[in-house]
């Protein structure tokens, strides 16, 4: 599993023209892949990794600050470009594999406590964030 996260002071998804997740505060923005290999221990994992990540002001997290998580599908991360000009997408998760991980994710997120929102997944998301530094992460497990 992977993700990238970036702080941000808003953000939001929108699918066809309608918003279906926002945070209007400072928060993370997290898009999340799935690998084929993931499990259900990978995504409480990553609930835990994405709630404890100190890279808020003045080193907080989401756990201590209550700040919120948006957080978006994106089977993209495993793109493979090492051969070629087309990426491979061989190590994504297949959406029946990767859905409920990623609803995982966030069920463990939303039972510690945390406030998430959501893209939807497998839509066409127009995602607008506005970066805060810009503070950005890789996260792997």
């Amino acid at each position: 599993m992977k993700a990238v996260v970036a702080r941000v002071t808003e953000a939001s998804v929108e699918v066809e023209g309608d918003i279906v997740g926002a945070i209007d505060e400072p928060g993370l923005l997290v898009l999340l892949g799935v690998h084929h290999d993931d499990t259900a221990e990978h995504a409480r994992k990553m609930a835990q990794k994405l709630h404890g990540l100190r890279i808020l002001d003045d080193e907080q997290s989401c756990e201590s600050t209550g700040a919120p998580l948006l957080v978006v599908s994106q089977f993209t991360l495993y793109g493979d470009t090492r051969k070629g000009r087309r990426p491979s997408w061989t190590a994504a998760a297949r959406p029946e594999h990767a859905e409920p991980l990623v609803n995982a994710v966030v069920q463990e997120l939303r039972q510690k406590g945390a406030r998430v929102e959501t893209g939807r997944f497998r839509a066409e998301m127009k995602v607008r964030s506005v970066n805060d530094g810009p503070f950005t992460v890789i996260v792997e497990l």
